[in-house]
């Protein structure tokens, strides 16, 4: 035997004789731990044998439909994987074989009405908590069922203690929470119009589903951050939620969120002001709420520039010693590093003039900040010599679209000219997050390298249709990147399910509730069906936004490939000790431009990775060629692949049961018109 496959082999059976010793290992929150890091110290799968890899068992939901997704990271404790599908039914597996064990419908069997975006479950030492829509069910851990002493008979209202009616609201989370203690600490997902929900973080009693503390992410009167809204702004403004997840430090009492911006994103004429707590990154005592520390990311935010994942507590080194930070990673490519304790930057900022609004009525930050390091993981400009050239027609198409818009600085406020958003609203950075190894203390981030196009018009509506819906699915109803083709939504959906979508709203989608009822509801409803607009003029905004959108989507050329040159997408290891850049490689093909030699394009990507102490990184997320990867986590050179049923769009999840090692992944696709699928896989060593 060579001397590299005997030492590979003397490996494994060490390794096995630790199996033997530790034979279950859980994955047992998001992210495989409260501090958001996603690392394992597992290794019975390691960079000698990951080529060995197999499938070890398959999960079919059976629950997918045209545009669905599952961006779920299962939870596995004490042998039992717990995960949803792509309708949000609840299920428990035999985490070593895939048998179904039990299984909750929220909807009682009744067919999905519109795609939900969601990434799994809460299990405690008895009970399983997860949330439809607006309803935080709590099950019972061995039987599925809903626990009636919580809440009202199993749910509690997430519309509820908002300070607001909770009719015409639309919550929902989804992300799950973090337990501490006795307490469920959860951020929530509200739509980017208005009208929409106030995106309060909240802590719920796991026991009993009562609320115990509520902190204001618009401020209240009295409370800090009041003053950089206009005066009552709390009772009417929405957004500012923490979508992307919940960070714990359990020995600090200490949870860190990261919000989203103010709704609406791109107009703030009626939000006039820096708007605070929207696009920061927060500390709380986690017993009570209570404010500790903030550092805001992005003042007064015109471009939808949440930030977009969960906040990293990491351990860096700086002159010799250890320092407790925060990481968090944003849309523009930034990575800032925070010292866990006060909030403030580990490395230098730089603070930056800021093109001036062109819409009246608004007023865009004069300044905004930068982190001098670690450099940004994605470009930062996008010029003419950036535009594709993949075929001449495809560089004719993009030059068009980039001189007709004519962005010249990534912040030009939106105009009714048009905006090129640079990197786009799905990052840089997205919801997937970064995996980040203790040891090495590099952070490992995948991004997205795609631009936006934005459009406003003037509300001066001639429709009802015009006035609340186009701005997301298009002026033809022919839908974009966020928000499904109306086209032909009579084929897949009933008249009343429509009206009831309308009326309730989901994920962030408002809940339009009393202002559209009657003849008005109907008109809308009648136009989606038929295409013909019967409807009177909407009359003026009630919430005194005189704008809209009248295009949002991705800029592609002509064939609907990035209008911008590659990579299209990436993967980073960056050096949080030093503020550098490690490696960073392309991330993903296109199957159709690799046959023409088009390999090292990098596509769109979601989902996280997960890093192994002894060498790995795992990652699905790339979004058309459904490619599960394995790297070299200190080159990132590609070390194993396979092909997946359908794009994995989740982070995966690493367990131990009866000493094998599994790495299962939720494979939901559905993102920019990729296929949907509804299939769980778990790989292996074989036995």
């Amino acid at each position: 035997m060579p001397e590299s496959r005997l030492i590979a082999a003397i490996a494994v059976l060490c390794l096995s004789a630790g199996a033997r010793a530790q034979k279950t290992v859980d994955w047992p929150v998001y992210g495989g731990s409260d501090d958001h890091t996603h690392y394992t110290t597992l290794g019975q799968i390691t960079p000698a044998n990951v080529r060995q890899l197999t499938v070890a068992w398959t999960y079919e939901t059976h629950d997918e439909f045209a545009g669905s997704e599952m961006q779920t990271n299962p939870i596995v404790v004490d042998g039992v994987l717990y995960g949803t599908s792509p309708k949000l039914r609840v299920f428990a597996l035999d985490a070593s074989t895939g048998k179904e064990l039990w299984s909750f419908d929220p909807t009682n069997g009744a067919a999905p009405t519109s795609r939900i975006r969601h990434r799994g479950v809460v299990v405690t030492a008895d009970r399983v908590i997860f949330n439809y829509r607006n309803r935080l069910y709590a099950l019972d851990k061995r039987t599925g069922r809903p626990i009636p002493t919580f809440g009202d008979s199993g749910w509690v209202d997430l519309r509820a203690g908002l300070g607001r009616p909770v009719r015409g609201l639309s919550v929902s989370a989804s992300t799950p929470g973090v337990v501490f203690e006795n307490l469920l600490i959860m951020g929530s997902t509200v739509p980017e119009a208005l009208p929409s929900a106030p995106g309060d973080i909240r802590a719920y009693d796991v026991t009993t589903g009562a609320l115990r503390w509520s902190f204001h992410t618009i401020p209240h009167p009295g409370e800090p951050g009041y003053e950089t809204w206009p005066p009552d702004a709390w009772k009417v403004a929405g957004g500012v939620n923490a979508w992307s997840g919940v960070t714990l430090d359990a020995r600090r009492a200490m949870v860190f969120v990261a919000t989203g911006s103010a709704s609406y994103d791109f107009w703030g004429g009626n939000r006039v002001g820096d708007n605070l707590y929207a696009n920061s990154v927060i500390a709380l005592d986690a017993r009570t709420g209570k404010h500790i520390w903030h550092y805001q990311v992005l003042r007064h935010d015109l471009w939808d520039r949440d930030l977009p994942a969960a906040p990293v507590l990491v351990t860096v080194r700086r002159g010799g010693r250890a320092i407790d930070a925060v990481a968090q990673i944003t849309k523009t490519g930034h990575t800032w590093v925070l010292d866990r304790a006060t909030g403030a930057p580990l490395f230098p900022v730089a603070e930056r003039p800021m093109p001036a609004a062109t819409l009246a009525g608004d007023r865009a930050a004069p300044t905004q900040h930068f982190p001098t390091l670690p450099p940004p993981f994605t470009r930062q400009r996008l010029t003419k010599g950036d535009l594709t050239t993949r075929t001449p027609a495809a560089h004719a198409a993009a030059l068009a679209q980039f001189e007709q818009y004519g962005t010249t600085d990534p912040f030009d406020p939106p105009n009714d000219k048009g905006t090129i958003i640079f990197p786009g609203v799905d990052g840089g950075g997205e919801w997937g997050g970064p995996a980040f190894d203790p040891k090495s203390r590099l952070l490992y981030v995948n991004a997205n390298e795609m631009a936006w196009l934005l459009k406003l018009v003037p509300r001066s509506d001639r429709s009802l249709y015009a006035a609340n819906c186009a701005s997301c699915h298009g002026e033809n109803r022919q839908g974009s990147a966020m928000a499904p083709s109306l086209q032909d939504v009579a084929e897949r959906r009933t008249r009343e399910q429509i009206a009831q979508i309308i009326r309730d709203g989901t994920g962030r989608m408002p809940a339009f509730g009393s202002a559209l009822e009657g003849r008005a509801l109907a008109d809308i409803v009648n136009f989606l069906i038929t295409g013909r607009d019967s409807s009177a003029a909407a009359g003026p905004d009630p919430f005194g936004i005189p704008w809209r959108n009248a295009y949002f989507d991705i800029f592609v050329d002509n064939e609907g490939y990035p209008g911008i040159s590659p990579p299209w997408g990436t993967l980073s290891a960056i050096d949080l000790d030093a503020g550098t850049i490690r490696w960073k490689i392309p991330f993903g093909v296109y199957p159709k431009l690799a046959t023409e030699g088009l390999t090292e394009t990098g596509t769109d990507n979601y989902g996280g990775a997960i890093v192994t102490e002894n060498g790995l990184l795992f990652i699905g997320a790339t979004t058309y060629d459904n490619t599960f990867h394995a790297y070299d986590k200190r080159t990132g050179k590609l070390l194993w692949s396979a092909k997946l049923p359908a794009a994995g769009n989740a982070t995966p999840s690493t367990y131990m049961v009866n000493g094998r090692q599994y790495i299962v992944i939720a494979c939901g696709g559905g993102k920019n018109g990729a296929p949907s699928g509804g299939t769980y896989v778990a790989f292996a060593l074989p036995r």
